[in-house]
């Protein structure tokens, strides 16, 4: 019997509140970048966990702006 696997979910920041801060140029809801987010799925496991860990510190400098 072949047991079907599906591939592992694959990690996301994402919490669906998707706007571009026009003067930082990242997600106000996960912090990436536009091209982070369009590329997320093509980049490896060790790139995302490196976007993944820079993450609080760009949500930092978009709160202390508002």
């Amino acid at each position: 019997m072949n047991a079907f696997k599906p591939p592992p979910a694959i990690e996301s920041p994402c919490i669906r509140l998707c706007r571009l801060d026009p003067v930082h140029g990242l997600c106000e809801g996960c912090g990436r970048t536009a091209a982070e987010i369009g590329g997320w799925l093509a980049m490896s496991g060790e790139q995302r966990r490196a976007v993944m860990a820079d993450l609080p510190r760009r949500l930092s400098a978009l709160e202390r702006r508002a």
